[in-house]
């Protein structure tokens, strides 16, 4: 694809491509896998209680999604 799709209300890419560089040092690596934990440890610090809602909700969304196989009752004692 050429041309990047534009969110039309904000102006903004709907997709953002980022490329790891092939050529890093382990030591460069090393040292952005850590600041993505820091960064990740800060914002689940923050944001806890709305992060484990919003993750609860999603997974409970996709397990009721229409999928054949979701369609177990809970409550089923045939086993």
């Amino acid at each position: 694809m050429t041309t990047k799709q534009q969110d039309t209300r904000h102006g903004l890419p709907l997709i953002i491509n980022f490329e790891i560089p092939a050529y890093w040092t382990p030591e460069q690596a090393l040292a952005v896998f850590e600041l993505l934990d820091d960064l990740r440890e800060q914002i689940g610090a923050h944001y806890s209680v709305q992060l484990f809602e919003i993750s609860r909700e999603q997974h409970l969304g996709a397990s009721t999604d229409g999928d054949a196989d979701a369609d177990i009752k809970i409550d089923d004692q045939s086993f």
